[in-house]
């Protein structure tokens, strides 16, 4: 086992959203045919399956909607993390993503709390992460 934290691996539907993160910017994409918003990145509009889709750059500002303190680590990388704070946020922009919620005690979390996108570098790649807005 390792003691890494997982790294995502680029893929060409989501090269740009990855590219994005290493630049501290959050992306999202708006469907031009239904103007569906969605996220995670995807090659197809998962409510009329265009093609024609944009990118966004998020205000990386949300609230959370639920969240879960896992007391034991699912592997090594994240012993030390333990306990953290696990959490679906909704985004204003009108997603939701499933990120920890670091800086935060877990007596400290709400339901409706107010967070904003940070970013957690793995190995090279930055990955989404939450905090509290102060």
């Amino acid at each position: 086992m390792t003691d890494l934290k997982p790294v995502p691996v680029p893929n060409a539907d989501t090269q740009a959203f990855w590219d994005a993160c290493n630049e501290d910017r959050l992306l999202f994409q708006t469907c031009k045919d239904c103007g569906h918003t969605q996220f995670y990145p995807r090659v197809v509009c998962v409510s009329c399956e265009s093609r024609d889709l944009k990118w966004h750059d998020s205000a990386k500002l949300g609230t959370g909607h639920s969240y879960t303190i896992v007391q034991r680590a699912p592997s090594p990388a994240f012993k030390a993390d333990a306990p953290y704070l696990l959490a679906l946020i909704d985004l204003d922009e009108g997603f939701r993503m499933m990120v920890n919620i670091l800086n935060c005690p877990t007596d400290a979390a709400s339901i409706g709390m107010k967070v904003h996108i940070v970013f957690e570098d793995r190995e090279g790649q930055k990955v989404p992460q939450a905090a509290p807005l102060n």
